[in-house]
C-alpha cells in the first residue's frame, strides 16, 4: 500500500493554518476584552452591598469610582446611576457628563472639575443615594465613554443626557451595588 506523501502535506498544512488562526483570534479577543472601559469602587463590589454611608441612611456621599482603560478616542465621559427597581419606574440618582477622558476616579463626595450634574429625580443638581421604600434595590452605576463633549444645559435630565449621548458612545462599562434599609 502506498501512501500518498502530498495529499498528507497538504491535511498537515491546514491543520497548522486553522490552528494559528484560532490562536490569532483568541489573542484577540483576550486583548480587547483587557482593554474594554470598567468601572469599580472600593466601596462596594460588583452585585455587592452599597454601604450606608452612601445612601440617605448614612452621608449620602457618592461612593468612590475607578475608572480604567478609556478607549484612546474618547473625548468626554458621562456618568449615569438609576434604581429600575423603584416603585414608580427607575429612579434617577446621579447624572454626570463632560469628564475628562483623562478621569481615573471619581473620589468620594466630589465631582471632576470640569463635569457637569444635571437634574437628578431628587429634584438635585447632585448624587442622590440609594433610600429604597422596600426590599434590596439594585443600583447600577453606568459609564459611557463618548467622542464628542456634550452641550446640553445644566438641568438636563437623564433623558436629556441620553439623547444627547447618541450616536456618540464608543464604549460603555457599569457596576450594580444593592441595597437594603433595615
Amino acid at each position: 500500500m502506498k501512501i500518498r506523501k502530498r495529499p498528507l502535506l497538504l491535511l498537515s498544512l491546514l491543520v497548522v493554518f486553522v490552528g494559528i488562526q484560532i490562536s490569532e483570534a483568541f489573542t484577540a479577543k483576550e486583548a480587547t476584552k483587557m482593554s474594554e472601559l470598567t468601572i469599580s469602587s472600593p466601596a462596594f463590589g460588583h452585585n455587592g452591598n452599597i454601604p450606608a454611608k452612601h445612601t440617605c441612611d448614612g452621608k449620602d456621599v457618592n461612593p468612590s469610582l475607578a475608572i480604567r482603560n478609556v478607549p484612546p478616542g474618547a473625548k468626554s465621559l458621562a456618568l449615569i446611576v438609576d434604581d429600575p427597581d423603584a416603585p414608580a419606574g427607575t429612579w434617577v440618582h446621579w447624572v454626570l457628563w463632560n469628564i475628562a477622558p483623562e478621569t481615573s476616579e471619581i473620589k468620594e463626595d466630589s465631582v471632576p472639575k470640569g463635569a457637569i450634574q444635571g437634574i437628578n429625580d431628587f429634584r438635585k443638581h447632585a448624587y442622590g443615594g440609594p433610600c429604597p421604600p422596600s426590599g434590596t434595590h439594585r443600583y447600577f452605576f453606568k459609564l459611557y465613554a463618548l467622542d464628542a463633549l456634550l452641550n446640553p444645559g445644566p438641568n438636563s435630565s437623564k433623558a436629556e443626557i441620553e439623547k444627547a449621548m447618541q450616536g456618540h458612545i464608543i464604549s460603555q462599562a457599569e457596576i450594580i451595588g444593592l441595597y437594603k434599609r433595615k
